[in-house]
């Protein structure tokens, strides 16, 4: 029998717009609302990370970073 999905934690998110809508935008397709999404993809966050660009790709967020919050 499949495990029943209890989304038990709550926690407040500051996100960008651009990744608020990349998020809206795969829940819908997926048939998910925002919070079932987020727990998709974390549960399942090594199988459908691509290893070889993740390094760069957060090297990158990481170098933008403080320009975005301004």
């Amino acid at each position: 029998m499949p495990k029943r999905l209890r989304l038990t934690r709550r926690f407040p998110v500051a996100m960008s717009e651009d990744g608020y809508r990349r998020l809206k935008r795969f829940a819908r397709e997926a048939g998910l609302d925002e919070g079932e999404a987020l727990s998709f993809l974390f549960e399942n966050f090594d199988s459908i990370l691509d290893k070889e660009t993740f390094g760069h790709r957060l090297r990158l967020f990481n170098s933008e970073l403080e320009a975005r919050k301004r």
